[in-house]
């Protein structure tokens, strides 16, 4: 069984929360079910599953995404640690175009984001040791890959104050204007 969790925001990302089955050895919880998730509004079928593990707290991952053809939704849950999920509305034929909404996402509470295309995506980790796997529709191109900054200040996204930590691709994303420019 999955329950869907409150409204947010933004239309088109959906919190996902897969119903546990406990007993004395520990739990049980389907993570994936096609018809079900299908029927709660996550429509496209996934052909990848992406496993990350970041070792540092504060580590940020994004915010990324894939231009057509190859736009990809992602179902993201964390297997193991703490997120602050982030997702950028970039459709711009959207009311919310350029708006974010932020989520976090532990292993215990077992919450998925699903994330569809036309959302820039990205997160930081809230604690060490901490691994997130995501699905995702279509296969990653460098051809078609796209980003912003993480702390681009027109966004305003709300981050922790934690000290991040990037990877040199991540550190050279351009600007939330350089990239509307690019749409």
């Amino acid at each position: 069984m999955l329950m869907l969790g409150e409204q947010k925001k933004l239309q088109g990302p959906l919190l996902l929360q897969p119903k546990k089955f406990f007993d004395d050895r520990g739990f049980f919880a389907e993570t994936y079910q096609e018809e079900r998730w299908k029927n709660a509004g996550v429509i496209p079928t996934f052909i990848q599953d992406n496993h990350s593990l970041s070792r540092q707290q504060g580590t940020v991952r994004g915010l990324h995404l894939q231009h057509p053809p190859f736009e990809q939704a992602k179902l993201v849950r964390v297997l193991r640690g703490k997120i602050l999920d982030v997702v950028v509305d970039v459709r711009s034929d959207s009311d919310t175009f350029g708006e974010w909404e932020s989520f976090e996402l532990d292993a215990e509470g077992m919450l998925q984001l699903y994330v569809p295309a036309g959302f820039l995506h990205g997160f930081m980790t809230l604690e060490e040791n901490t691994e997130v796997l995501y699905k995702v529709s279509k296969p990653y191109s460098k051809a078609h890959e796209g980003g912003v900054k993480w702390d681009d200040p027109i966004l305003g996204i709300l981050w922790p104050n934690l000290k991040p930590q990037l990877s040199d691709k991540d550190l050279v994303l351009p600007s939330w204007e350089e990239f509307k420019g690019s749409l």
